[in-house]
């Protein structure tokens, strides 16, 4: 650390990505990427007039994206702002609504609680219940900003739609937030109910279902006003957000919906098989309904299976956190990546 950086943030920590090894081959199951391929149309849309194009600023409204994202959810280009994933629009949101104070899980997404240290809020970080689920009683009449992944990483678990109404309706002059990057594997999106209140944010990403998540593509769903809002947050800081190439590959994505829709039906059907295997092996988890589960063992320390499976070419995921030290993070990979995990098991115990 240099002796010109901003003292207010010398204790700082930063989020930490999960590994992206460079030179081993792994089975990859441990940063929740989706094993399979962006539709073909996509790989086509990244054409050499597209590519002759980066010459140029991309449109910084994102016009065309946010007009095909309003015709597949029922609502207005105004209502949808687009960004450089998912991570940039929540640094948006937290930037533009959380004036002093903010609250979110104790046990969720890594980069809550370093967006509010960067911004100087004050944290109020609601535990999880014994099982990990949020209860949505610990989050009424909060009387400030609260931001909720539905479903919660690591954890799986998902919140019904009546349970998060039930939050905003009890937070009326205070935003919600609802972070929904997992949602298309079995959770119900609250999309729908934007419509019906004006303190309600969805934030979406095409990384996890879509297969994109190198391509850095998100978007927040909200009322006319609330994405003015963030609208004027982004002008401000990075107009430009969206490069062309991935606008264009965004806009292919879309068009392909059904190519991924069965991409999901199969994660979703490769999770509840190793989701039985692993119990079978004496392991338990969480009901997951997102591309990853969480599973712990009596007999094996998380740590040291974490390690022995990196040896062995496969990569998973360990959080050396409080209460989250036996655990860890799976991916849902291919049938053929899972069985391997599996078989890797079953000769460690």
């Amino acid at each position: 650390m240099s002796r010109f950086f901003a003292s207010r943030l010398t204790g700082l920590k930063e989020y930490v990505p999960g590994e992206q090894p460079q030179n081993t081959q792994y089975i990859k199951l441990n940063t929740n990427e989706n094993p399979y391929p962006p539709a073909p149309k996509v790989l086509r849309a990244i054409t050499e007039t597209e590519i002759s194009h980066v010459r140029l600023y991309s449109d910084p409204d994102c016009a065309l994206l946010r007009k095909a994202l309003a015709a597949q959810y029922g609502v207005s280009p105004e209502n949808i702002v687009c960004g450089n994933g998912s991570d940039e629009l929540l640094f948006f949101l937290f930037t533009a609504f959380c004036d002093k104070q903010v609250s979110y899980p104790d046990i969720s997404y890594g980069f809550y609680p370093v967006f509010a240290d960067l911004l100087g809020l004050s944290k109020k970080e609601i535990p999880l219940r014994e099982d990990f689920s949020i209860c949505a009683d610990d989050y009424c009449g909060l009387d400030r900003t609260i931001v909720i992944a539905n479903p919660n990483a690591p954890t799986g678990l998902c919140l019904s739609v009546a349970d998060i109404e039930k939050i905003v309706k009890s937070n009326p002059d205070h935003i919600v937030a609802i972070d929904e990057a997992y949602i298309d594997f079995g959770g119900e999106s609250v999309v729908p109910i934007t419509k019906k209140y004006d303190n309600l944010l969805v934030v979406q990403t095409f990384s996890k279902s879509r297969s994109f998540a190198g391509g850095r593509l998100g978007y927040v769903i909200g009322s006319e006003e609330l994405i003015a809002d963030m609208d004027k947050i982004r002008n401000a800081t990075n107009p430009y957000n969206v490069n062309s190439l991935t606008k264009a590959a965004g806009l292919a994505t879309l068009e392909e919906q059904s190519y991924y829709d069965a991409n999901c039906k199969e994660i979703i059907s490769t999770r509840e098989y190793t989701r039985r295997e692993l119990e079978k092996l004496g392991f338990t988890m969480p009901d997951s309904k997102t591309n990853f589960l969480f599973a712990t063992h009596p007999k094996l320390d998380a740590k040291k299976l974490y390690l022995d499976l990196k040896s062995r070419g496969i990569l998973v995921r360990y959080f050396d956190k409080e209460r989250l030290s036996q655990y860890n993070r799976i991916t849902i990979g291919t049938r053929e990546q899972m069985d391997t995990l599996l078989a890797a098991l079953k000769e460690m115990l």
